[in-house]
C-alpha cells in the first residue's frame, strides 16, 4: 500500500474563530486527495497581528511556539495565503542566527497554502467537486505577493462542474483590509472596498471567491453596508461541494 502524505493542518484566527466549517472543508479535500491530515490542538496565532503591529518581542514569543508545534511535519498546509506568507518571508526576521534559525529555515520550505498544495505538491487539479452559479475571484494581497500563488486556485476553480468563472477588472488591487490597516486608515479601507466592490459586482457574479478569509471577511462586511446580494466563499468550500 502506498504510504499516505502527512500533513498538518494550520488554522488561523479568522477561520477558528468566525468560519470553522472551512477548516472541516479543507480536512475532506486532504484526506480525499490521499493525505494523513494531523491537528495540533495545542496550536494559536502565527504571530502575524502583532509583527504587524509592531511587537515584534510578543510576536516572537507566539511564532516560536508556532515553530515548536509544527516542527515533526513535512507539510504544513493552511487556509490562508497571509498566514503563510508571513511564516515565509517574515519568520527570518525573528530567527535568523537564532537557536531557532534551522528550524525555522525548514518550517519556512514546508509550509504551504492549500491551493498550491494541492496543485504543486499533490498534483491534484480536478476534485471532482460541483458547484452551480457564477463567481469571480480576489487576489489576496498574501498569496499573491508574498507567495507568488496566482494559476493554482484558477486551475482548480476552473474543474468545478457548474461553476462560471468571471473575472473582475483589477482583480488583483487590494480589497482594502490588510488586519490593522483597516482599523487605522478607516476611509482609505472603505475605499478601496468599494472600488473592489463595483468591480465584483460588474462581473454579474453571486459569488466572491478567494483563499483569504480575512479580506472575504472585510468584503462581506461592506456588501451588508451597501445591500449588495452577492455572497462570499472561501475556496475550500467550492472545492468542497457536491462530494
Amino acid at each position: 500500500m502506498e504510504e499516505r502524505v502527512k500533513v498538518s493542518l494550520f488554522i488561523p484566527c479568522f477561520v477558528d474563530q468566525v468560519y470553522p466549517e472551512t477548516g472541516f472543508n479543507m480536512v475532506k479535500i486532504l484526506e480525499r486527495v490521499g493525505c494523513e491530515v494531523h491537528y495540533n490542538p495545542s496550536q494559536t496565532c502565527c504571530g502575524q497581528p502583532a509583527f504587524n503591529a509592531g511587537f515584534w518581542n510578543e510576536s516572537r514569543t507566539v511564532c516560536e511556539k508556532f515553530i515548536r508545534d509544527f516542527s515533526d511535519y513535512n507539510y504544513v498546509v493552511a487556509p490562508s495565503g497571509s498566514c503563510v506568507g508571513f511564516v515565509r518571508n517574515f519568520y527570518s526576521d525573528l530567527f535568523d542566527n537564532s537557536a531557532l534559525h534551522n528550524e525555522c529555515r525548514q518550517l519556512q520550505k514546508n509550509t504551504y497554502e492549500l491551493t498550491e498544495f494541492l496543485v504543486n505538491v499533490m498534483k491534484v487539479t480536478d476534485l471532482g467537486a460541483t458547484f452551480n452559479g457564477v463567481a469571480t475571484y480576489h487576489d489576496a494581497c498574501g498569496a499573491l505577493r508574498e507567495c507568488n500563488i496566482k494559476t493554482p486556485p484558477r486551475t482548480l476553480l476552473s474543474n468545478v462542474k457548474g461553476l462560471e468563472l468571471r473575472e473582475m477588472n483589477d482583480c488583483e488591487t487590494c480589497c482594502g483590509f490588510g488586519g490593522t490597516f483597516a482599523v487605522k486608515f478607516e476611509d482609505i479601507s472603505a475605499a478601496m472596498a468599494d472600488q473592489k466592490m463595483d468591480n465584483a459586482v460588474a462581473t454579474g457574479a453571486e459569488y466572491i471567491i478567494s483563499t483569504d478569509l480575512s479580506c472575504l471577511m472585510h468584503v462581506d462586511g461592506y456588501m451588508k453596508k451597501r445591500n449588495v446580494s452577492m455572497q462570499v466563499r472561501h475556496i475550500a468550500d467550492i472545492l468542497a461541494s457536491g462530494w
